[in-house]
């Protein structure tokens, strides 16, 4: 066989190790929170909820794009779920805090 005895059953050779997705996912959540701290400093306490659905949409769209960027299709719709539902709990807890501290008096 010589330097073909190298290669496997198929004939084809193996796949080159796919880049991890973790950190795509995990930088949409970082653009929420820095979404959410944003709105919650500089819109006033009437529009901030409307701010923080465009926002979300801008991360739904953020998410899309950092997704198709790895050009994988395997999980694509898992990572893209765990995108946005990340960056919702992210911004949800932000506007929490600055609505309980809109009521707390001091």
């Amino acid at each position: 066989m010589g330097e073909n005895e190298h290669v496997d059953a198929h004939g084809a050779t193996p796949e080159l190790a796919p880049r991890g997705t973790l950190g795509g996912i995990i930088a949409v959540w970082i653009a929420a929170a820095l979404a959410g701290v944003a709105i919650g400093l500089f819109v006033p306490g009437e529009w901030r909820a409307a701010w923080l659905t465009v926002a979300l949409g801008a991360c739904l769209v953020l998410a899309f794009a950092v997704q198709l960027g790895y050009g994988r299709s395997q999980g694509f719709t898992e990572r893209v779920a765990a995108s946005a539902l990340g960056a919702l709990l992210v911004m949800g807890v932000i506007s929490l805090g600055f609505g309980l501290a809109a009521v707390v008096p001091g």
